[in-house]
């Protein structure tokens, strides 16, 4: 069984965000980027499926810029046994990307693709579900496990109030979510095992996909700053300021 897994390149989830002068984005010069974790998860999942038999390929992609080589080859370090990179500088909208997964699923014809249930920089939760509509696949959102079952899938989800159990005939989409599991550290010897791992690099009309945004960004600012807390002495100046200053009630 050949697993696709996408992985997206984004701000590491340690460093603070800094906006633009020009209100025009986010600044990304000299700022560390690494793997989505929601997508280091879905790598985990892949290559643990593997380990346990239940697949026989995992095949790491990526959609952006020539950078995310090297996304691709910490999915490799991880355990990915080949790596393809879509290279555009467009900037890719989740419709885009789906188009391009859609392409790719329909080239390398796999059983199951599995990847994080959104990106950590626009939050859009939106690519895995495109995915899964266009390919006409079942799917399963928010997995926090997942058992291989034959020609079958079973998906634990989570959903608000608790856990819902689907089983999906394959071919099928699931997206993860954070406590399917913990992805594994990436070792220096997998490092370079990953280099001589084959990576092929395509583009989006390579594909017969247009990714024209269709989506223009007026401006990007920072949240307000949070106002210092006031103490009052007693509850009816809690209400009246609630309702006279704040307005909230």
């Amino acid at each position: 069984m050949r697993v696709l897994v996408p992985v997206k390149r984004v701000v590491d989830y340690n460093v603070k965000i800094r906006v633009k002068n020009d209100g025009s984005g986010v600044e990304l010069a000299n700022v560390k980027m690494a793997m989505n974790p929601f997508d280091e998860i879905a790598v985990e999942e892949a290559v643990r499926l593997k380990e346990a038999a239940g697949a026989t390929e995992v095949i790491a992609v990526s959609c952006g810029v020539v950078e995310c080589l090297d996304t691709l080859r910490t999915a490799m370090a991880m355990g990915a046994d080949r790596g393809i990179l879509v290279e555009t500088a467009t900037g890719l909208e989740p419709l885009a990307v789906a188009k391009l997964l859609k392409a790719l699923a329909d080239k390398e014809q796999p059983q199951l693709i599995i990847l994080g249930k959104q990106a950590i920089d626009d939050d859009s939760n939106q690519t895995g579900q495109m995915l899964a509509a266009l390919l006409g696949w079942p799917q399963a959102t928010f997995a926090s496990k997942i058992v291989l079952e034959g020609s079958k899938v079973v998906v634990i989800r989570e959903v608000d109030g608790g856990l819902e159990t689907l089983s999906l005939t394959l071919p099928a989409v699931i997206t993860t979510d954070l406590r399917l599991n913990a992805p594994r550290y990436v070792t220096l010897p997998n490092i370079m095992k990953a280099k001589k791992k084959p990576l092929d690099v395509t583009k989006p009309e390579d594909l017969g996909v247009d990714v024209t945004p269709r989506l223009k960004t007026l401006k990007v600012v920072e949240p307000a700053k949070r106002s210092s807390g006031i103490k009052v002495p007693d509850v009816a100046t809690l209400v009246a300021k609630l309702r006279n200053e704040a307005k909230v009630i």
